[in-house]
């Protein structure tokens, strides 16, 4: 519930300069700040979360918003620029992504490649924190049409080091897809040219992530030090106590394997072995899923969507999770707390950029209380209520 009031303004005196900023908000909370650790309460003024109450200049109109505040959801495998049939975007189109993205409660994007420049969308107040990883890097005809700059081996480190400049701080390689000769998945990459990808994007300074179906392309990615594995289908019970023992966090997608038959039937008439793998793969997810947590993994949530999916997905990426076995807290581990650790963005500690949502009930029993928000509240903002 959001109600309002106002501090009473000094008798004969006008309203304060800052009243015209915006209401302040009183969140009643509880306030989550993570797994293990609440507060009963919060105000938000000037864009930023405080857990005790601030200077209010008299004749300030306060909000008082009910209810369980967590940090904005986070997608770390997000493509903001490319269209439904796999073509690059306008710009306004692009921006429209965004907020169907942002009024789900998304308020951080890692974009995990675009076909078009999406950087003006940074200096958008609206929208939310976009972190990218510029354009995805692939093998020649390894890929899909259009969406990727296609490359040899030994053109790779260069365009690596190439996208670390464009993006911010990240870079997007193919790790696999299939192979029309060989009928199935397999690498596109041999192991020297991961290692040397990922030399290239931490010498400048970078982070560089991998999309990866396929199993035999995990132990490379492993030895080459990725700092993180998109979809990961492919994971065994060596490459998750590998990727458990490195820390190194998993994307989930869920939602996007769940489209793994789809694949399978297209390709089955002249791909039977890529059809049947894809089935085993699609079979395992939730397993998979669980065995990785159960590790230690660290499991971030994405959604893929863009392109093949539709924006504005998420909470059928944390549905997926529930039926993976996730609990409640796990899965905001994964979509909030989590997502923000990582890349290195506030969550809702004091002094905070206010980027939150306001649920009803307490999603970390039900996550699913999280598809009916009371308020999005993005840099101290109330965008949807």
């Amino acid at each position: 519930m959001i109600s309002a009031d106002n501090d009473a303004a000094p008798a004969g005196g006008a309203p304060s300069p800052h009243a015209a900023a915006g209401p302040v908000l009183h969140l009643t909370g509880p306030v989550l700040l993570g797994p293990d650790l609440e507060v009963s309460e919060a105000w938000v003024h000037q864009g930023r979360i405080h857990h005790e109450r601030p200077d209010i200049p008299a004749g300030t109109e306060i909000r008082t918003i009910d209810g369980y505040v967590v940090p904005g959801l986070a997608d770390l495998h997000c493509h903001l620029g490319i269209s439904d049939e796999g073509t690059g975007t306008t710009l306004e189109q692009a921006r429209t992504q965004a907020l169907t993205d942002r009024d789900t409660g998304v308020l951080l994007i890692r974009d995990a490649g675009s076909i078009i420049d999406n950087s003006p969308l940074q200096q958008q107040a609206d929208l939310p924190r976009l972190i990218r990883c510029g354009r995805h890097l692939a093998r020649t005809r390894r890929y899909l049409i259009g969406y990727a700059d296609e490359l040899e081996p030994e053109a790779l480190p260069d365009a690596v080091t190439r996208e670390a400049g464009r993006g911010d701080g990240w870079v997007k390689l193919v790790g696999d897809w299939i192979d029309r000769t060989a009928g199935d998945l397999t690498p596109c990459w041999d192991a020297e040219t991961f290692r040397a990808a990922a030399d290239a994007a931490h010498a400048a300074g970078a982070r560089i992530t991998a999309h990866t179906f396929a199993e035999d392309t995990l132990p490379m990615l492993l030895d080459a030090g990725f700092d993180c594995l998109e979809h990961a289908t492919g994971l065994t019970d060596e490459t998750i106590a590998r990727a458990a023992e490195t820390r190194t966090p998993v994307v989930t997608t869920l939602v996007n394997v769940g489209e793994f038959e789809q694949y399978a039937s297209q390709g089955e008439k002249k791909f039977p072995a890529y059809a049947a793998h894809m089935r085993r793969l699609l079979e395992g997810r939730y397993d998979r899923t669980r065995d990785a947590l159960d590790a230690g993994v660290p499991l971030l949530v994405g959604t893929d969507a863009g392109g093949v999916l539709g924006h504005g997905i998420i909470h059928d990426e944390l549905d997926e999770l529930a039926r993976a076995g996730l609990t409640g807290t796990q899965i905001l581990q994964a979509a909030a707390w989590g997502p923000r650790e990582f890349l290195g963005v506030p969550g809702l500690e004091d002094g905070s950029p206010a980027d939150l949502l306001v649920a009803q009930h307490d999603p970390r029993t039900d996550h699913r209380t999280l598809r009916d928000l009371t308020a999005v509240v993005l840099a101290g903002q109330v965008v949807k209520a």
